[in-house]
C-alpha cells in the first residue's frame, strides 16, 4: 500500500518539474540545440547571429562590466551602456561636494573630458568551450573535493596554456552543474574604462530605496562609459596615448518600442542563482539566513539614512555603502515573502519524495541515499554557515573599524621581519598614505552608531560554541550592556583618532606594535577574524565541501532518471541567456500590472526637495511642452517596461533586445515579486524591469544635450516588423 501511495505521488508531481519556455538562462554554446523553440517564440535572427567564435556575433557587444554587472557596446567609438547603479562607484569617485556628480549629473562634452577610473575592467568572452570529456575521465570517485579540485586545477592548467598561448587572452575552466561538466572560458579584458555620461541621481535612481525592487519604476537607471584601447585596438593600461576601442559588434538601437506579447531576450552575466537548492537548504534560507540578514541591515540603514539626510559631505560619504547595504537587504525581505507565498518549501519536499520513489523504483540506491545524506550534512552545516553569514554582516557591511584595524596585522604581527629586512619604514609610509583617504571616506560617529545598532542582534543570533572570545568583555566588565562596550572602544582606540594614529606610525616599531596589541578595536578585530579562520570557516568549508560533493550526486541523479527534461546549469557568472516575453503580471489577488511605464507616473510621484522623489526642473519642463523629440509615443514619453527573462544580479547593465536583435532596453531590477526567483521561477509572476531605451535617448538628448553621443549610435525605426535578420556589424 504504501509503496502504491508513493508512485502514485510520483506520477502526480513529475509534470511540475519541466521548464517553463521563459525558465532558463542558457550557455551561448548551447543556443544551437534551441534555436527552433527561439525563432519559434520570435527570434529572427541563427544561434550563430547571438553567439559566433569565427565571426562578428552580438556576444561581441555584450561585455562583464567591471566585477559584476553587465554592459553593451552601442557605438563604434566603444561607448557602452550599463547601469546607473553599476557605475555608482564611479560616479561617487569623481564626486566632491563643490563637484557633485551624483546629485547633478555628469557628461563628457568631448572624449577629451571623459574622466579615468582607476581599476576598472571591460571583459569580452572570445569563446566558451565544453571540455568536460578532457577534464571528467580524469577525475577519480572517492576523491575529496579538495583534492578533486586540485586535479581540476592542474588539468585546467594545462588547457587554459593551450587555448591562449601567443595571444593577451586570459582563460579559464569553471565548473557547471556542481562539476558535473566544465568550460572553458577565453576572455579579453580591457583596463582603460572611462566615464562619459550619468544623469543625475533624481533621475538614474528616482524612487530610491523605497521604489527599490518594485513596479511601477520609473528611473532611468543607465550610465555611459568608453573603452580604450591602444593603437592596435588591444588592450592597454590607462594612458593619454589610449584611442577610443573598436568592437567587433555594434548593438542597433530600436526606436520602434514594444507591444505586449513582442519577444525579446537578454544577455549577460548572472551571478548565482540555486535552483537545485534541497528543502533543507531552503528551510534554512527563510528561517535564519534571511530574517537575520534583514534584521541587521535594516538596523545599519536606519543608522545611514538619518546621516545622509544630515549633511551633503556624509550623503556623498555614504552614498556607495548605503547602496550597498539597501539592495540585498529589499531583496531577502521580497525572496523570502515569495519563497512563502509559492509554498517553496512544501513543493521542494514533494518534489524529493518524488526523487527517492523514482531512484528505489529504478533500483538506483545511491541516488536514493542522497537525500537523507545531505539532510544529516545540513543540519551540520547551519551552525557554521549562519555564524559565517554573521561574520560578513559585521566585519564587512557594518562598521568600517574593524577592517581597518586588520590592515596593521602584517605590521603588528611581522614587526621583527619588516625591521631586520629594513622594511618597516616602507610599511608604515604605506599606511601613512592610506590613512587620509580612510578617514576622508567615512564618519567615525556614524561609524560607532552603526556598530551599536548591530551588535546586539549579531549576538542574539550567534549559534552556541561559535562566539568570539571578545565578546566575553561585554558580558563581564559591561554587563551584558553592548552600547558601554561601543563606546569605550571607539573612545579609547587610536584607531578613531587620525591625528594620534599619524602619530603613532612615526614611532619606533617598539612602541607601534605595543601600543597597537593593546589597542581595543585592534584587539577586537583580531578576535573577530581569528575567531572565523580558526572555529567557522574549517568546518564551513569542510561540510561546504561534502554537501557540493553530495549535491554533485544528487544533480546527476535527477539528469539520469529523466534523460527527456532539460537542464540548464545555474547561472555563475558565465555569459547567458534568457527568452520571453514584454508582459506584465497579475502577481497577487487583484493586483494587476501593466507593462509600461511613463513620464506621466514621473510627475505623479514629483515631491519636490524630497531625497527619493524630487525632479530636475528641467525635465519638469520637458514633461509639460510634451518636448519628446523623437523618442515619445502619442504625447506620452516611455519609461520603463517588464518582460519575462529570467534574471539575477550581475544581469544589472544587460541589453534587453527584439528578435532582430536591436536594442530595446537596460534591464536593471526584478519586481519585488521576482526576488525568489533565484530559487523558484515563477513565469506567471517573475518579471524582470528595464529602462526603455528610448527614455534614455531622451534624457541623453533632450535633457542633457548631448547629442554628440546620440550621433555615435545607430539608431532604427521600421515603419512594420521586418521579415528578414538585421544585418550584423562584422
Amino acid at each position: 500500500m504504501k509503496n502504491s501511495y508513493r508512485l502514485a505521488l510520483s506520477l502526480f508531481i513529475l509534470p511540475t518539474l519541466s521548464v517553463d519556455a521563459h525558465e532558463g538562462m542558457w550557455v551561448p554554446t548551447l543556443l544551437k540545440s534551441i534555436e527552433s523553440d527561439l525563432q519559434s517564440a520570435g527570434l529572427q535572427l541563427s544561434a550563430e547571429d547571438v553567439y559566433s567564435v569565427n565571426n562578428g556575433s552580438i556576444k561581441d557587444a555584450i561585455l562583464l562590466f567591471g566585477g559584476g554587472c553587465t554592459a553593451e557596446v552601442i557605438s563604434r567609438e566603444g561607448l557602452i551602456l550599463t547601469n546607473h547603479h553599476c557605475g555608482f562607484s564611479a560616479i561617487a569617485d569623481h564626486s566632491t561636494v563643490e563637484q557633485d556628480y551624483l546629485k547633478y549629473g555628469f557628461w563628457a562634452q568631448d572624449k577629451a573630458a571623459e574622466l579615468r577610473n582607476g581599476g576598472l575592467t571591460a571583459t569580452f568572452v572570445v569563446r566558451m568551450e565544453d571540455v568536460s570529456s578532457r577534464v571528467l575521465p580524469e577525475l577519480k570517485s572517492g576523491w575529496t573535493e579538495e583534492e578533486r579540485r586540485a586535479a581540476v586545477g592542474k588539468i585546467a592548467e594545462g588547457i587554459t596554456k593551450e587555448a591562449i598561448d601567443g595571444t593577451h587572452f586570459q582563460a579559464v575552466v569553471r565548473p557547471f552543474n556542481f562539476g558535473n561538466s566544465y568550460f572553458l572560458i577565453v576572455t579579453e579584458t580591457f583596463r582603460d574604462v572611462r566615464l562619459v555620461g550619468a544623469p543625475p541621481s533624481s533621475i538614474g535612481k528616482f524612487g530610491g530605496d523605497t521604489d527599490n525592487w518594485m513596479w511601477p519604476r520609473h528611473n532611468a537607471d543607465f550610465s555611459m562609459f568608453r573603452i580604450y584601447a591602444n593603437a592596435d585596438n588591444l588592450p592597454a593600461d590607462p594612458a593619454a596615448e589610449n584611442i577610443p576601442f573598436t568592437p567587433r559588434h555594434v548593438l542597433p538601437i530600436s526606436l520602434n518600442g514594444t507591444r505586449p506579447g513582442d519577444f525579446a531576450m537578454i544577455y549577460g552575466f548572472p551571478g548565482s542563482t540555486q535552483r537545485y537548492l534541497t528543502s533543507y537548504a531552503v528551510d534554512h534560507v527563510m528561517n535564519t539566513a534571511d530574517p537575520m540578514r534583514i534584521a541587521m541591515r535594516a538596523a545599519s540603514l536606519e543608522v545611514i539614512d538619518a546621516a545622509m539626510r544630515s549633511s551633503d559631505h556624509l550623503r556623498i560619504q555614504y552614498a556607495d555603502k548605503q547602496s550597498g547595504i539597501s539592495n540585498a537587504y529589499k531583496k531577502w525581505i521580497g525572496e523570502l515573502r515569495g519563497l512563502k507565498d509559492m509554498n517553496t518549501l512544501r513543493t521542494k519536499r514533494a518534489m524529493e519524495e518524488d526523487y527517492i520513489v523514482r531512484a528505489e523504483n529504478m533500483g538506483l540506491d545511491a541516488y536514493a541515499a542522497v537525500l537523507p545524506e545531505l539532510k544529516e550534512l545540513y543540519a551540520a552545516y547551519a551552525p557554521y554557515a549562519t555564524a559565517r553569514d554573521l561574520f560578513v554582516e559585521l566585519v564587512y557591511y557594518g562598521p568600517e573599524l574593524f577592517r581597518y584595524a586588520r590592515r596593521f596585522n602584517g605590521m603588528v604581527d611581522g614587526a621583527e621581519k619588516l625591521k631586520a629586512e629594513n622594511k618597516w619604514a616602507d610599511a608604515a609610509s604605506e599606511e601613512l598614505k592610506v590613512l587620509p583617504g580612510y578617514f576622508d571616506a567615512h564618519h567615525v560617529g556614524v561609524d560607532k552608531r552603526i556598530l551599536k545598532a548591530i551588535l546586539p542582534i549579531y549576538l542574539a543570533y550567534l549559534p552556541e560554541g561559535l562566539r568570539p572570545s571578545v565578546f566575553a568583555e561585554v558580558d563581564g566588565k559591561f554587563k551584558g550592556d553592548t552600547d558601554a562596550w561601543v563606546e569605550d572602544m571607539y573612545a579609547r582606540s587610536v584607531l578613531t583618532k587620525p591625528s594620534e594614529l599619524e602619530h603613532l606610525l612615526q614611532a619606533s616599531p617598539k612602541k607601534f606594535t605595543k601600543t597597537m596589541s593593546k589597542d581595543p578595536a585592534y584587539r577586537a578585530s583580531q578576535s573577530l577574524f581569528d575567531h572565523f579562520l580558526q572555529n567557522v570557516r574549517p568546518k564551513h568549508v569542510e561540510l561546504g565541501d561534502r554537501i557540493e560533493l553530495t549535491m554533485r550526486t544528487y544533480v546527476k541523479g535527477m539528469m539520469e532518471m529523466d534523460p527527456q527534461r532539460t537542464f540548464w546549469p545555474d547561472a555563475n557568472s558565465t555569459l547567458r541567456l534568457s527568452y520571453g516575453k514584454v508582459e506584465g503580471s497579475e502577481p497577487r489577488d487583484a493586483v494587476v500590472y501593466g507593462p509600461y511605464s511613463t513620464l506621466d507616473g514621473v510627475i505623479e510621484k514629483y515631491i519636490p526637495g524630497d531625497v527619493e522623489f524630487d525632479v530636475p526642473e528641467r525635465l519638469l519642463k520637458l514633461h509639460a511642452a510634451k518636448d519628446y523629440g523623437d523618442y515619445g509615443l502619442d504625447g506620452t514619453m516611455p519609461v520603463c517596461f517588464t518582460s519575462s527573462l529570467h534574471t539575477t544580479g550581475g544581469n544589472s547593465g544587460s541589453p534587453v533586445l527584439n528578435g532582430r536583435g536591436e536594442l530595446i532596453g537596460l534591464n536593471f531590477d526584478r519586481t519585488w515579486e521576482s526576488t525568489m526567483s533565484d530559487i523558484q521561477f515563477d513565469p506567471d509572476k517573475c518579471r524582470n524591469i528595464c529602462v526603455d531605451v528610448r527614455y534614455i535617448l531622451f534624457i541623453v538628448d533632450k535633457f542633457a544635450g548631448a547629442g554628440n553621443l546620440i550621433e555615435e549610435m545607430t539608431l532604427i525605426r521600421t515603419e512594420e516588423p521586418r521579415l528578414i535578420a538585421l544585418p550584423l556589424h562584422r
